[in-house]
């Protein structure tokens, strides 16, 4: 495995398989690789010819008061998990190499970035947005993979490529999860003993929902109230949002008719925890055959 630093020399590298035809397939990371990253990379392994993962603390979607400086960074760690599982670069900019002195462009992302996670981080997604953006030029990959974890960001991503017509296919991978349900995340490391029994609430919450809908409720307003009931049973859990909405626009949906996805985020302590579970719902007979 080789390890780049440089973004020409990254670029380059790219390039020169591209002019070989050879397809080339990323894994966008912050660091601090999990099962869930694991997950991605073999998908993305399996599916492409060659294979770049980067790690990059990225500093333009952390706001003010939040974890950038005590994000967890293990760079030996991740290292020899991507050299064990093939990848062929990881690429490992500085904050510097990515946002050098006089930079001052940057990609502003609509009404889908300003709801739910762009509501409690403003400015996230923007910043999200532009590290995307500018390591998509960088690697020049022909797919990208990311999780369904962060399911609003994969809705901005896909926007983000068709609309600025960048030329990567964006692939969506199911979340991984530990066994009690709790998604993984780099994050979960910051939860003490306590913290971390209690963890699971949200996917709990997400599953009453989910529940909910199946068993013929379609006010999108009841299935919220649903999930709400389930977290609110612990103490200690600040709940920012518990939404049920359409999956491509991530609107609240008044009334569910043929899929939902279910949006929610807590607070345990100084920890937020995000989640999401996509349903869909079984046509009517009646509505299918028709009467």
């Amino acid at each position: 495995m080789r390890i780049i630093r440089s973004v020409p020399a990254m670029t380059a590298w790219s390039l020169g398989l591209r002019r070989e035809g050879i397809g080339i397939g990323f894994v966008p990371t912050m660091g601090a690789l999990h099962e869930g990253h694991r997950s991605l990379i073999r998908k993305a392994r399996l599916a492409c010819d060659a294979l770049v993962v980067s790690l990059f603390v990225n500093p333009s979607q952390f706001g003010p008061g939040e974890d950038y400086a005590r994000y967890p960074r293990m760079f030996e760690d991740d290292a020899t998990l991507c050299r064990r599982e093939g990848v062929d670069v990881l690429f490992a900019p500085s904050a510097a190499a990515m946002y050098p002195a006089g930079f001052e462009t940057g990609v502003v992302i609509g009404a889908v970035g300003k709801r739910w996670e762009g509501a409690v981080r403003p400015g996230h997604f923007d910043g999200v947005a532009t590290v995307v953006t500018k390591l998509f030029s960088i690697v020049r990959p022909d797919r990208a993979f990311f999780g369904q974890k962060d399911f609003q960001q994969s809705v901005i991503v896909q926007r983000l490529a068709e609309d600025l017509n960048l030329g990567v296919k964006i692939l969506v991978c199911p979340t991984v999860r530990e066994a009690d349900g709790l998604a993984m995340s780099s994050r979960n490391q910051y939860l003490t003993r306590a913290q971390r029994q209690v963890a699971p609430v949200l996917h709990e919450g997400l599953q009453a929902g989910r529940t909910a809908i199946l068993r013929g409720i379609r006010f999108g307003a009841q299935v919220a109230r649903a999930m709400q009931r389930v977290v609110e049973q612990e103490p200690g859990v600040t709940v920012d949002y518990l939404a049920c909405c359409d999956p491509q626009t991530l609107e609240p949906l008044p009334c569910i008719a043929k899929q939902a996805v279910l949006l929610g985020a807590i607070r345990l302590g100084r920890v937020r925890l995000i989640d999401n579970l996509l349903v869909k719902v079984k046509a009517d007979r009646r509505e299918k055959d028709g009467p």
